[in-house]
Formats: structure tokens, sequence, C-alpha cells
């Protein structure tokens, strides 16, 4: 069977909540981006604890450094050619995806945000985080599990909580939680089927543009679903979002 190359429905970037329409795009698209939504949940409560120098991994826009405490430096790194999943940040340090370009146990926390599922060489990139952290520095990195292919070709793996073990087991303390239960993951695969099909791009979607508007009523139902099942932790947790990791070497 032939997997084509061309990405229908590309993830929207991600950019930090820095003015009232970039607040309003940050928080608004959580009630439909259900992986935001669950990434950000656990992101928020451990980021303001953080302390001293702070090492964010593939960073993109930065999303997340805003809930970093006064008491933290910051330094985010992403690839050369990160264009390729359309961020731009020139305040970042650029690398290779895999070598790390600072030296061993410099920073006291790391951020790691849905990136080792587009590394092909993943094993080397963690070695490298568990390389230039501190003895006794945490860490949170957050992967995804039930998600469509994406970015593509830039998509390589998904990963359950056995492989992350074995593949974080240089460090000390390592708890891995899922984000979200099948419920979840089905109400937000039912949300990207709407978000496809409702903006046509072709003259079949055209076509079929008033059947997908008739069955509005059917997303708002969804919608509904999971935010409640979230809230109430309904479904089973094997088959979640993602997971998300959190970390002391």
């Amino acid at each position: 069977m032939n997997q084509s190359n061309k990405e229908g429905f590309r993830p929207i970037k991600h950019e930090p909540p820095i003015n009232f329409t970039g607040k309003l795009k940050f928080y608004g698209r959580m009630l439909l981006d259900l992986q935001i939504l669950t990434i950000f949940t656990d992101i928020r409560k451990e980021l303001p604890k953080f302390k001293g120098h702070v090492l964010d991994v593939g960073c993109g826009q930065s999303p997340y450094k805003y809930l970093l405490g006064p008491a933290t430096t910051y330094a985010g790194i992403d690839i050369v050619d990160a264009n390729n999943f359309d961020y731009l940040n020139s305040d970042i340090t650029p690398f290779d995806g895999e070598n790390i370009p600072f030296p061993d146990h410099t920073f006291d926390a790391l951020i790691c945000t849905e990136v080792l599922e587009h590394v092909y060489n993943h094993q080397k990139l963690v070695d490298e985080m568990y390389r230039v952290c501190k003895e006794g520095a945490t860490g949170i990195i957050t992967i995804p599990f039930s998600a469509r292919y994406h970015y593509i070709p830039y998509d390589y793996f998904r990963y359950t909580p056995s492989a992350l073990k074995n593949i974080f087991s240089k460090f000390s303390k390592v708890e891995i939680s899922p984000r979200g239960t099948d419920v979840l993951s089905i109400c937000a695969k039912v949300i990207v089927l709407f978000s496809r099909n409702i903006i046509p791009d072709n003259i079949y979607k055209i076509v079929l543009l008033p059947f997908w508007i008739l069955l509005l009523p059917v997303l708002g139902l969804t919608v509904i679903i999971a935010h409640v099942s979230r809230l109430l932790n309904l479904g089973t947790d094997h088959d979640p979002l993602g997971y998300t990791i959190k970390l002391i070497k």
C-alpha cells in the first residue's frame, strides 16, 4: 500500500500568549485541540517549580517559556531547519537534532514537548539530555501516542511506557503518566475529521461541505463529551492521546 507524503491537515504552529490576540489563540485552541490541552495541563503544574538554568529541547516558538518563574534562566534549542515545522525563532541556539551544544552538567531543569517522535536517533538525543543536566536536575517531556502521522515525513515513532522506561533508564527517577483516555482519543479524532473537511481545499470537499455543516451538532456534542470525559477521567488510559514523563537525574 502506498502512503501519501502529502499532509492534508498540518498541525497549527504553537505560539506563546504574548498579547491579547495571542492569548485568545493560545487558550482558545484548547477547546478543540485536545493534545495541546492535555500537554498544557501537565506542563503548567511543573514549570513554575523549576529553578536555575532551564533547557528547552526542540522549543519551536517557546510557547511555555512564560510559565517559568523569575528564579530561572532559559535556553531554547531547535534544529537549523525548523522552518520545515513552520517555526522561526531567532532567540534560540540552533543544533543538529542530536548533539546538544552545551557542556556537561550545565542545566538544572529540562523541557521537551512533542519532539522525540520527530527524532530518528532518539536515544542519542535522550543521552545528550542526560549529559547536559546536573545531578538532581528535573525534567518534563511529552510525547504523542494516539496521534495522526504529522509533519510528514518527519514523524517516525510512537512510544509505549515499556519503551520509555528503557529510553530514559539512565535517569534516577522516571514517572510516566498517560494524558487522557481512549474516550478522549476518539473525540480528538472526530474533531480532526471535522477540521479537515469543514475548510474545503479541493472540489471534492466543496461538494461535501453541506454534509459536514449539517453534522456540526455532532462536533459540538463531541467537544462536550471530550471535556467531560477529561474531567471525570472516563475510559481506559491504555490508549491515551500521549504520555508525560517527569524525570530526575
